[in-house]
Parts: C-alpha cells; structure tokens; sequence
C-alpha cells in the first residue's frame, strides 16, 4: 500500500534541505534557491519538525549530517535530480537533451576533442556535452553520461571497460635539435614539468633517477599545472616534456614533436570508460561505441617509443 500523500513533507522544505546539504552551507543554499538564510533555516526546523528527528548539527559557520540527515539526503538528492531531468524534458520536449562526457582537461583537450568533428560529421543528430574537469564527478549528481577515467584498475567500477594503456617517453620539438638526454645535454635545454606531485611518473624526477641522472641540471624548468599546457609548450619548442603517447600520437605522427629519449615503465594507470546505468540517453550508446572505436584505434595505432 502507499504511503499517504498527505503525510509527505512539502516539496520545498525537502528541496531547502537537499540545497543545504549539497554545499554543506545554509548561506550557499539560500542563494542557490534566491532566499534568505533565515528562510532556509525555518525551511530546515520545520522538514526537522514534520518528520520528528534532527537532520542537521549545527556549529559555528558549519553544518553536518544527523545519521538521519545523511540517510535523507542521499534519497532525496537522487530523487530531486530525477525529477529535475524529466522536468526539463516535459518543458522544452522539441530540445534534444545532449550525450554528457566528463574526462580530465588533458585527455579532453588533446584526445577527445581532436576527435569530435569526425563523431559530429557523422552523426549530426547527435549533441555532445564536454565536461573537462580534473575531480572525478559525481556522475549522478552532474548528469554526466560516460565518464572517461584516468586510473588503475581497482579505483574503476567493474563494468568499467579499457580504452587504453599509459605510456609515457621524453619529446620535444625538432628545431631543439636534443641529442641523446645525458647530463651534458639536459643541461642546455629546459624541461617542461607537470607541477602535480600526485603522479609522480609524469614528472622529471623519477624519469631521471631511473637512468642515473638524479643529479643532473637542466638548464632550467618550466612548470605547469595542466598537463596540455606542457604539450603546447613543447610544440612551440620552448622545453622538452614528457610526453603520454596516448595522447601525443598525431603530433608524432607528423613530426610536430619527435621522441628524444627512451620511455618510462609502463604507468599502473590506464584510462577507462564508465557508463552512468542511471542514464539511458537514447543516444549514449552510439556515444559510447564511438569512443570504444576511437579507444581502439589509439592503442592499435600506439607508436612503439625508440630509444
């Protein structure tokens, strides 16, 4: 049998409180919903009333989840979610809704976009959203669709599927004129650094220690914190890079950057496709095929690294 209707708490007090807890702010939530803070306070005292429990602790400019706030919230935000998709659907029903992809800002700038005018020529019906960012979204929240990720395999769900390996070799452009990568040569020539200490192996350090050259001094640094950015840094031939295969093949493959040293071990990470079982966008599948194509194009296409 159910629940009475009659019984549920009012819409907005349960949207005040899912507005509360997406920012774990009352002062961000009021602005989220064009409100005062004093009205979302009364909003949450009276969803605390209505359901006879305490869903929020509250601290000096802080808030936090009761157990039952917390068990709320993950139902209700879901819920609302939903239910702000199929709203939009039902208000503007001739708008095709868009495929949504998230990846990291590197692999989106230098792999997925490159690509994207060959899936658009293809398939103009089809809209494609990009969402570059380097946190890992929430797929359900951000109402993304694929998500490519750059992980080793135990940090992936397991029907997430390979689209391709991590391989990492020192380039540069060809007017740099680098000549085997020894202590006398790094030392005429800047290397072009990832500044992000949480991948060690797409940084200079542990490339140079593994050849025996932790103490060699290159002429200087350039350090970045984007990886494209390193990649358009090489091609304007300002530094040598360490460059992802992956993601630097067409460069090779018409000699804009060339290979300049040997590479690296092979990186634990690889990246992945994760598909949102949530969303069934009509279109994700044709999405999602193109990508595994295009994923295994890039590793049969993979050129082999010299020394």
């Amino acid at each position: 049998m159910s629940y009475p209707l009659a019984k549920l708490p009012p819409l907005d007090l349960v949207k005040g409180f899912v507005a509360v807890g997406r920012h774990m702010s009352i002062t961000q939530a009021a602005r989220d919903l064009h409100v005062t803070q004093s009205a979302v306070s009364r909003q949450i005292r009276a969803l605390e009333a209505h359901l006879g429990v305490a869903l929020l602790v509250r601290g000096f400019r802080s808030v936090t989840f009761t157990p039952e706030g917390a068990q709320l919230f993950r139902m209700a935000d879901a819920w609302l979610g939903e239910l702000g998709e199929l709203a939009q659907e039902l208000r503007a029903p001739q708008r095709r809704t868009p495929v949504t992809i998230t990846t990291t800002i590197g692999v989106a700038s230098l792999w997925l976009l490159p690509r994207l005018g060959g899936f658009q020529a293809a398939h103009p019906d089809i809209d494609v959203r990009v969402a570059a960012d380097n946190r890992v979204l929430d797929i359900d929240r951000e109402s993304v669709d694929i998500a490519i990720r750059y992980s080793p395999r135990e940090a992936v769900p397991e029907d997430a599927v390979w689209l391709f390996g991590e391989s990492v070799v020192p380039v540069a452009h060809p007017m740099l004129n680098v000549r085997a990568l020894n202590a006398a040569e790094l030392a005429r020539h800047v290397l072009l650094e990832f500044d992000d200490p949480t991948r060690p192996w797409l940084q200079w350090q542990e490339w140079l220690a593994a050849r025996r050259l932790g103490r060699a001094r290159p002429k200087s640094m350039l350090r970045f914190n984007q990886y494209d950015q390193i990649v358009h840094a090489a091609l304007a031939g300002h530094g040598i890079a360490l460059g992802r295969l992956a993601l630097i093949a067409p460069m090779l493959a018409d000699r804009r950057l060339v290979v300049v040293g040997d590479p690296a071990d092979a990186a634990e990470h690889a990246y992945w496709l994760v598909r949102n079982a949530r969303r069934s966008a009509p279109d994700t599948a044709v999405v999602l095929q193109w990508l595994l194509e295009q994923g295994q194009a890039t590793a049969r296409d993979l050129p082999r690294a010299p020394a």
